[in-house]
């Protein structure tokens, strides 16, 4: 967990790259159009580069570099190292950011939801199909973990 100083008209985005130094939001068009700058606030997609970083006080930020736990890619992150999901990398920090959202609330997307979960991130390069297959990737590992049975120790169940 981290926290800074601002002054009221800083921008989420700024405060994410400058104060904090979390890079791996991007700014790309200072509008909200294209997504690079999208962060998860409180779980949900949002564009940092049109919120104030006082509206975020108190809120659970996750940048792309939040996604990796224990040294450990995410589900969303190895989709993306997997399907080839990225080419420039610009766009793919938010892109990974709704493909985390999305899978939260619906862990086994349609392609025309990954499609429309995706479609306020723009990609330059990729044309889209390599992520979708990324978000897919990401769906199908998560729901292996959770059809996945716990390991038993030995010795352990009923009677023991």
């Amino acid at each position: 967990m981290r926290s800074a100083d601002c002054e009221p008209r800083t921008l989420l985005v700024d405060l994410i790259r400058t104060k904090l130094g979390l890079t791996g939001t991007h700014i790309g068009c200072d509008t909200s159009s294209c997504g690079a700058c999208t962060v998860l606030l409180d779980g949900r997609p949002v564009k940092s580069c049109t919120l104030l970083a006082p509206m975020a006080e108190g809120r659970r930020i996750t940048t792309v570099e939040g996604l990796a736990q224990g040294g450990k890619l995410s589900p969303i992150q190895d989709g993306f190292h997997q399907e080839h999901g990225l080419q420039c990398g610009f766009c793919t920090p938010g892109m990974m950011l709704v493909g985390t959202a999305l899978l939260e609330s619906n862990p086994a997307p349609s392609d025309e939801e990954i499609r429309w979960a995706i479609s306020g991130n723009i990609c330059r390069c990729t044309g889209y199909m390599n992520i979708v297959k990324a978000i897919q990737h990401a769906a199908a590992a998560q729901a292996a973990t959770v059809a996945a049975p716990e390991p038993v120790a030995a010795g352990a169940g009923a009677g023991a």
